[in-house]
């Protein structure tokens, strides 16, 4: 006689329904728990593992469940670099009443933001989508450079150039730390290996400006001060041109 009961499901309890636990009822998903997810997913494991159904298996929930929050990856990867650049914004009353304090507070906040996500450099360069808190970020630059009072196309540019600047400095910083860890090096260790081979270059005279830089120190520069010094220079060179009454700095 063929049975008309279907099979238990996957996981399913064996033994009479009255034995078996109750269903325990999972806290109701929102996006900003799946958003949430896939950054500590990025974080620990890198930007490549973050999927749905890796979320799902983080979160504890049925792959499909998420989909009635997220449509598509490509979405996922938009929330999370709004929810990215939302750490850079400036708590309210915080931004500092002067230009070259304020823009600097949000460099400063930008890069500290993609040291602690190194995946986040390509990603909030390769998606750029406006969303809130880009928006929110976008009004606070150009509120930091109300004192010099530009019209808000130049102000945009400068904004866009102190962003330049500091995505590239950023992204040098981690394909440096990518590349000394993957080879399991420090900086003096590769210098060191290379000293041979530069100082013959060196010696044979075609590199004369070169030259004192081999035998320089093999400390390199602290990111952080070298990630200051040219954040300055490129101040001082905006204040010359539209704050020509100010002082630069040393």
């Amino acid at each position: 006689m063929r049975s008309n009961v279907d099979p238990p499901g996957p996981g399913a309890e064996a033994g009479p329904v009255w034995t078996r636990g109750r269903t325990r009822h999972r806290r109701q998903l929102c996006r900003a728990d799946i958003v949430r997810a896939a950054m500590e997913i990025g974080d620990a494991e890198g930007l490549a593992a973050v999927s749905i159904r890796r979320i799902a298996t983080h979160l504890g929930a049925r792959t499909m469940s998420l989909y009635s929050h997220i449509d598509k990856k490509e979405d996922l990867l938009e929330l999370m670099v709004d929810e990215l650049i939302g750490e850079v914004l400036v708590p309210p009353g915080e931004l500092p009443p002067h230009w070259r304090e304020a823009i600097s507070l949000i460099a400063r906040r930008s890069r500290a933001m993609m040291r602690r996500h190194p995946w986040a450099v390509k990603l909030v360069n390769q998606y750029t989508t406006i969303g809130p808190n880009r928006l929110r970020h976008l009004e606070q630059s150009l509120e930091a450079l109300d004192e010099l009072g530009l019209p808000p196309e130049k102000a945009v540019q400068i904004v866009h150039h102190i962003d330049s600047y500091m995505i590239g400095c950023t992204l040098r910083e981690i394909v440096d730390d990518e590349m000394f860890r993957r080879y399991g090096v420090t900086h003096a260790d590769a210098k060191s290996a290379a000293m041979p081979y530069l100082r013959q270059l060196v010696a044979e005279g075609d590199f004369p400006r070169l030259a004192p830089l081999v035998e320089a120190t093999t400390q390199p520069a602290d990111p952080e001060q070298r990630f200051e010094r040219g954040l300055s220079w490129l101040l001082d060179g905006i204040a010359r041109t539209f704050a020509p009454g100010e002082t630069p700095s040393a």
